[in-house]
């Protein structure tokens, strides 16, 4: 057994009473069989298949504080900054760590008839059939980082949308990670849409302490009933210190629609896995995401479709800007099994590297086991265009400035693909301060702006 896996299954055993105290029965039902796998697998190592630039071993080895007693993490919710976005008007909810918290507001009452919106624990007590039902089922078994995550998840959030039911209103979670010591944090989302539910959902990343070292290693389960439409955006603005595994895992079922749009605007190192099972016929699924790296950042977004039924559509775009000495990595993955004729499924990755010491990886992959399907995929890594610059400058435009309006022009195609307005609105003022080198903080922690 690799080491840095050992460390945390012993760490299990002899805190195994302190963590199901603290939790709910349902969850902790799973805890044992997670354990158990943990012992039979091996770490992936840098450099390995899918794993070019993320480190996994590195990530794990260092001794994490584990909050299993469920001390509750200081946290600035006095201004309620809803990620900086003028007038979203969502239903705002937080998680502190991997502990919810509601906001100062009750929107029991906003809701429709029947949809739930709250702590994993509370509502594995509150409505545990549904949470067995639904919870650690389309997570995988048998990866490292989401196995360690349903061993040691204690909270998390809920989004339940009964048959029908239409949440109008933004969803919007803010994940803030607070604490003065080196923290891992075991984050676990569950969001249930029954048939010709919808909802839009916005996740935002934040810290509050941006000099301390996290490791938040997140898991968000989607099952996408019949004729559902469900539209995740999911942002990341943290810190340097931040070190992140988020994985994504949907299963969609007829004729329903799925929307994963991935943002990583500030951080130290991502790696964002996203997993999409369309088991039955009639799906489209949407997959997008921008990824901005500086300094020695990396951004690495790895992502999976799998078609096993006919007449269902599928597209990607991701786009990368990379400078300093960041380093980005795509890996993407399309396969349409036998019978799954009809399908249309497309990706796409671009890049800009912006200086002479970033790097990008791309892989894109196609497997398909039948004839009648129409599929593609591209890449395309370059610099900015000479061209261009010199034709902005010859016009008065400063060159900095011109390189920054060459590199926001880039990313507008992706960032255009947001299905919210004001948020979208509100992304492209934070990606023209990203790339002019702002920290665009959205206010967490109370930092200003700052120049790199």
């Amino acid at each position: 057994m690799d080491k840095e896996l050992r460390q945390y299954i012993d760490f299990y055993k002899s805190e195994r009473d302190t963590i199901s105290a603290n939790s709910a029965e349902v969850l902790n039902a799973e805890r044992e069989k997670s354990a158990e796998a943990l012992g039979t697998m091996h770490v992936p190592s840098k450099g390995a298949e899918n794993y070019h630039v993320t480190d996994i071993p590195s990530l794990l080895s260092p001794d994490y504080g584990i909050n299993i007693k469920r001390i509750s993490m200081p946290m600035d919710a006095a201004t309620p900054f809803k990620c900086d976005v003028p007038n979203l008007n969502a239903l705002l909810y937080y998680q502190c760590n991997d502990e919810f918290r509601t906001s100062d507001r009750d929107y029991s009452k906003q809701l429709p008839e029947g949809v739930i919106i709250g702590s994993l624990r509370e509502i594995a007590e509150s409505h545990k059939s549904i949470i067995e039902k639904y919870y650690n089922r389309i997570a995988p078994h048998d990866e490292v980082m989401p196995v360690l995550n349903t061993l040691l998840a204690q909270d998390g959030v809920v989004v339940y949308l009964p048959k029908n039911s239409v949440v109008s209103r933004p969803i919007q979670v803010v994940n803030v990670q607070s604490g003065g010591v080196p923290t891992m944090v075991s984050r676990r989302m569950l969001i249930i849409a029954e048939e010709n539910a919808q909802a839009k959902i916005v996740l935002c990343d934040h810290s509050q302490s941006p000099d301390v070292a996290f490791l938040v290693n997140q898991v968000i389960e989607i099952h996408c009933g019949a004729s559902s439409n469900i539209e995740i955006y999911d942002m990341e603005e943290s810190s340097e210190t931040t070190r992140r595994v988020s994985g994504i895992y949907a299963r969609q079922q007829r004729d329903s629609q799925l929307t994963i749009d991935t943002i990583t605007l500030l951080n130290g190192m991502s790696r964002n896995n996203v997993k999409v099972e369309v088991a039955e016929k009639g799906c489209n699924t949407l997959l997008y995401g921008i990824g901005i790296g500086r300094e020695k950042g990396i951004v690495d977004n790895n992502t999976y479709i799998q078609h096993h039924a006919p007449h269902c559509q599928s597209s990607e775009q991701y786009k990368y800007l990379l400078d300093g000495e960041s380093r980005g990595c795509f890996g993407g993955k399309i396969y349409v099994g036998p019978g799954a004729d009809k399908v249309e499924s497309y990706q796409s990755n671009n890049n800009i590297i912006a200086s002479s010491e970033a790097k990008m990886y791309t892989k894109p992959q196609l497997e398909i086991y039948t004839d009648d399907v129409k599929c593609s995929h591209g890449a395309t890594t370059g610099q900015l265009d000479e061209n261009a610059m010199f034709y902005m400058q010859s016009r008065g435009i400063p060159a900095e400035k011109a390189r920054q309006l060459l590199m926001q022009a880039f990313m507008e195609e992706v960032v255009e693909r947001v299905n919210i307005d004001i948020l979208r609105d509100r992304l492209k003022q934070l990606v023209g301060k990203r790339l002019s080198g702002e920290m665009a903080l959205c206010g967490t922690c109370g930092a200003k702006c700052a120049k790199k």
